[in-house]
């Protein structure tokens, strides 16, 4: 068994750090990665990556400090993920410097804990399997599940008091399969997980600490990456990144209700749906579009990011309104009440911080936050 001991965590509180009621929020951000002309590379001598711990209460977002902690805009912008009692973050590196060439990256095999108490620190590594992507805290806090995309698998961890104990390994395919992120229901009873190589989405079966495949894979559409589940545990978001291609991707409604899940709705949102997040009452889901701002200029597929507010209506998805956001967009989150909406950028390396209208209307505050790398991640606490 792996174990990391976490000393002296299970006194740490959010609340010793930031104003009473305030929401923890944390950006993960990758320094080594830009683009050249449409092309992901590798800068020279990049600074280190690192994750930034923001607070929201009172309507605004406020920098609470700033860590030097591995971590890869390869996989879904959904690498970081925060413990229901929001004392912990844990942060995978999918991929990390190639030690024999500075110019690549090579998959990781680690994820960081973080300790969001008074003063935010890191608390060490667990190891993961091959290339760690998406991953999410069980409702009680009690399992900790990992989709590693460079394997094929989900590994378990058990989270209890001062330590994170590996339980089991999950292998849902091989490397090629791309396990991307694991989403799991507010009743801890299921998880789905995206296949980003094969266009499955799997679905996991929860009981107590044993977690299984079961036979039940469902199609979304092409290249399903990100995935969300509402609030109330009555549906499931699944973003299909498409081929890359220039041509219009969608996003799929899952219907939790009903055993077993399946699609009952599909809607286009245009290029590559790359971060995605449902606010706290179950109405609105934010995508982050690339929208061809990752391709080269002069490509016939080139665009401005967009951040699209879709919303959920008797089974069905509509869009709701549309933002200019920035280039190569990632992560996307809510605030506790809804009303205030992020969205990360990579190449700006900036969080843009949005209103939300109760009719579903966005506008920019024009009050972005500073980055220390690209913002390639983005998950808020409860």
């Amino acid at each position: 068994m792996k174990t990391l001991l976490l000393a002296g965590i299970a006194t740490l509180g959010l609340a010793l750090g930031s104003p009473a009621g305030a929401q923890v929020v944390i950006s993960a951000n990758d320094a080594k990665m830009t683009l050249t002309n449409g092309v992901a590379t590798v800068l020279p001598n990049p600074a280190p990556d690192s994750i930034t711990v923001m607070d929201i209460a009172g309507g605004q977002v406020r920098v609470r400090a700033t860590l030097a902690v591995p971590t890869s805009v390869n996989g879904p912008p959904l690498s970081v993920a925060i413990s229901p009692d929001n004392a912990l973050a844990v942060v995978t590196a999918n991929q990390v410097p190639d030690p024999a060439d500075a110019s690549k990256t090579i998959n990781g095999d680690f994820m960081t804990v973080v300790s969001l108490g008074a003063t935010p620190a890191v608390l060490g590594r667990v190891p993961t399997g091959a290339g760690p992507a998406g991953l999410s805290f069980t409702p009680d806090g009690k399992l900790l599940l990992v989709a590693n995309r460079g394997e094929g698998s989900v590994w378990v961890y058990r989270v209890a008091g001062q330590t994170i104990t590996e339980l089991a390994k999950l292998s849902l395919g091989n490397a090629a399969s791309l396990v991307s992120h694991v989403a799991i229901t507010p009743d801890g009873k299921h998880a789905l997980v995206t296949r980003y190589g094969d266009n499955r989405v799997s679905v996991l079966a929860i009981n107590g600490e044993t977690v299984t495949a079961t036979p039940r894979q469902i199609t979304t559409g092409v290249s399903p990456y990100a995935v969300n589940i509402t609030p109330d545990g009555k549906w499931a978001i699944v973003a299909n990144m498409g081929g890359g291609q220039g041509d219009t991707d969608t996003v799929a409604l899952l219907d939790l209700q009903h055993e077993p899940f399946r699609v009952v709705d599909s809607i286009a949102v245009g290029q590559t749906p790359e971060g995605m997040q449902v606010s706290p009452d179950n109405r609105h889901v934010a995508v982050t579009v690339m929208n061809g701002s990752n391709k080269a200029e002069t490509s016939p597929f080139h665009g401005p990011g967009q951040l699209k507010l879709l919303r959920i209506d008797n089974g069905h998805l509509r869009i709701v309104a549309t933002a200019r956001i920035g280039t190569w967009a990632q992560g996307a989150t809510f605030s506790r009440d809804g009303h205030l909406l992020l969205a990360g950028n990579m190449i700006e390396r900036t969080i843009q911080v949005f209103r939300v209208g109760e009719n579903g209307t966005l506008a920019d505050t024009n009050q972005p936050i500073r980055l220390t790398g690209g913002a390639a991640a983005l998950r808020a606490g409860r």
